[in-house]
């Protein structure tokens, strides 16, 4: 498939800043499952050299990492409050704990900066995130799109192929083998039940 000669083509990069390893590391391994660029950082200073030397498209960031007085806050602040038909290329998502939820949260609110409460959904996290790689055309559509059109897009080929076949083409959606398996158990729970209820998507938001 051809670009025209003005197309520029942008690898979405994802910054992770987190001083708990473990915590920062589970977050790493759910945005690598969707097959972006991720980098895990433990220190506001490596945050400032990062959106200095590399092209990033979001930082998500521990809100605990990164003190809200801090020369990185504002400056991750700014930078993330350029809408994209003003330049604007990078988005900043911030993970506050529910333990320090009433610390944290008014000073990242007052910013009008985006934020999810750990423990969070995991589709719930992901949707937050593309939401916002799609603000910046990083990515051209959110996933809640491809996980809700996904359970018909499979019925319907596993129709004209009149077979019980696993996933097609699994590499053409961004879903982790826990999801994965999730989705195969829940249709076969189906099959046994004769359909007696219309299977919830995976992805749905309201779910």
């Amino acid at each position: 498939m051809g670009t025209s000669p003005t197309a520029v083509t942008r690898q979405v990069g994802i910054l992770v800043l987190d001083n708990d390893p473990h915590a920062g590391t589970a977050v790493k391994q759910v945005l690598d499952s969707e097959g972006w660029r991720v980098r895990l950082i433990s220190d506001a200073k490596m945050l400032l050299a990062e959106l200095k030397s590399a092209d990033w498209s979001l930082v998500v960031a521990s809100a605990v990492a990164i003190n809200v007085d801090s020369p990185a806050f504002f400056t991750l602040r700014e930078i993330a409050s350029v809408p994209q038909e003003n330049g604007g290329r990078i988005r900043a998502l911030f993970i506050i704990p529910e333990t320090a939820e009433r610390q944290l949260t008014g000073a990242i609110e007052a910013a009008r900066l985006p934020y999810v409460l750990r423990p969070y959904h995991l589709h719930d996290f992901l949707e937050k995130v593309s939401d916002l790689l799609v603000e910046i055309k990083a990515i051209e559509a959110p996933l809640r799109l491809v996980r809700r059109e996904f359970g018909a897009l499979r019925k319907k080929r596993r129709q004209a192929a009149g077979s019980n076949s696993m996933f097609a083409a699994r590499d053409t959606f961004s879903y982790t083998e826990e999801e994965i398996a999730e989705y195969e158990r829940q249709e076969a729970e189906l099959s046994k039940s004769k359909r007696g209820k219309s299977r919830i998507n995976l992805g749905d938001p309201h779910r």
